[in-house]
């Protein structure tokens, strides 16, 4: 079995070498003429972190990441009003990793480049077409620096190539708009001292008014990554965003005047940023279904959500590897759907919840009874309000601690040689 993935992201890498593990020959097809280190941070929750580990990832991502130990909500003032335990803290076998989106889509690649070899992703193609033939499929492929066409047969396409997906577009052409709540995000990456315990991630203030977010993404924290959001229109439909147009410090800093903690200067994080990258929060409505026959969508292509639940990144790893182990048991057009069936289930209750924003009803009621701050959490709110605030960042985020704990590895066992014990794990 021959499958072609289209996207060098987080999930297109992960899915080569997942189904590199799984017996099962792939390619990757890239647009971007180079790959580079490029973006600001992501969280790769514990599930996730658990399928990297199994794919023999778990010293690079701790080399590159921070464990995070709490999650953290607060005022706009730094008052705790929930701080809720994180990765093996929480009970997990396995860490949640706050990282450089770059340093960790460049280990992925180093780690396909290691394995399936230099030649395994093709930089510089951008997709074009795909048509089914007798047993397989044929894309039809531009090269960006020449103009020059290629053709490229597989069994399976997946298309892993985001948010503004080719592969999508063409199996979906009346797909509606990407979808904006009117919040407009800044993000940037600073360098400066550690903030708390130098493993937390906060998040200040609501997204009905300004929240800002922080987390570092170095193992020594003065790499601190930032999100500054502000609610600044009633949203609705857009036709594209651009995922690395330059912000404006004179745009954002405003909103986030006096913000300063006794332990977290956010002006001086704004502020000191080399590079603010400026986009919409958006998503897309979920799909009746994601692919057709011998293609399919995985990742952002496929339900790309709010990022209010640090989960994209992670559910699309979860894609990766549910993906080689359905086409392993079950070839190319009942693997797909069954894969389909599976993750399409999971992933569409998360993009509504993000959606949703469950949390926010409980961090409105803080500012509306507390708008100069509070000396307690327990002055603002009951204990049935801060508990319904923890349940609903654990329907945006978490999986059961037990269930992810116990259950079965989703690695494939490969046929080994004779004299060689079988479980050669993904």
């Amino acid at each position: 079995m021959r499958v072609l993935i289209i996207g060098a992201g987080v999930g297109g890498l992960t899915t080569a070498l997942s189904l590199h593990a799984a017996g099962i020959e792939c390619t990757v097809a890239e647009s971007a003429a180079e790959l580079r280190p490029l973006g600001v941070g992501i969280n790769i929750q514990p599930h996730a972190v658990r399928e990297l580990t199994e794919l023999g990832l778990g010293d690079r991502l701790a080399g590159i990441g921070v464990a995070t130990s709490f999650q953290t909500y607060t005022d706009r003032f730094g008052g705790t009003i929930l701080a809720l335990p994180r990765g093996r803290a929480a009970g997990y076998r396995w860490p949640q990793y706050s990282v450089h989106r770059g340093l960790l889509q460049m280990a992925l690649l180093e780690a396909v480049r290691e394995r399936i070899g230099p030649e395994a992703v093709r930089t510089g193609l951008r997709f074009g077409d795909v048509r089914e033939e007798a047993g397989g499929v044929v894309a039809s492929l531009r090269d960006v620096r020449t103009g020059g066409r290629a053709e490229i047969p597989a069994d399976v396409l997946v298309g892993a190539d985001g948010v503004h997906s080719a592969v999508r577009a063409r199996l979906h052409p009346g797909d509606g708009p990407l979808l904006w709540n009117g919040v407009r995000m800044w993000r940037g990456i600073t360098e400066g001292e550690p903030f708390l315990d130098g493993a937390t991630l906060v998040v200040a203030g609501s997204n009905r008014s300004c929240k800002f977010v922080a987390y570092p993404v170095s193992p020594d924290g003065r790499q601190i990554n930032w999100v500054a959001e502000v609610k600044v229109d009633p949203g609705g439909p857009v036709p594209a965003a651009d995922w690395s147009r330059e912000g404006r410090l004179e745009d954002v800093l405003p909103h986030f005047a006096g913000w300063t903690f006794s332990w977290l200067d956010v002006p001086g994080l704004i502020a000191g940023a080399g590079r603010i990258l400026e986009y919409p929060m958006v998503d897309r409505d979920p799909l009746p279904s994601w692919g057709r026959g011998r293609v399919t969508l995985l990742g952002d292509a496929a339900h790309p959500m709010y990022p209010v639940g640090s989960n994209g990144g992670s559910q699309a790893v979860l894609d990766a590897r549910a993906l080689a182990r359905s086409l392993a048991a079950s070839g190319p057009v009942e693997g797909l759907a069954a894969y389909e069936r599976e993750r399409r289930t999971a992933t569409t209750p998360l993009v509504l919840a993000n959606r949703e924003m469950p949390m926010e009803r409980i961090l409105a009621l803080v500012e509306e009874r507390a708008p100069l701050g509070f000396g307690d959490v327990s002055e603002v709110l009951t204990a049935e309000e801060i508990a319904e605030m923890a349940a609903g960042q654990r329907r945006m985020t978490d999986m059961d601690v037990t269930f992810l704990n116990e259950r079965p590895s989703w690695s494939v066992v490969r046929d080994a040689p004779p004299g060689r014990a079988a479980g050669t794990r993904a």
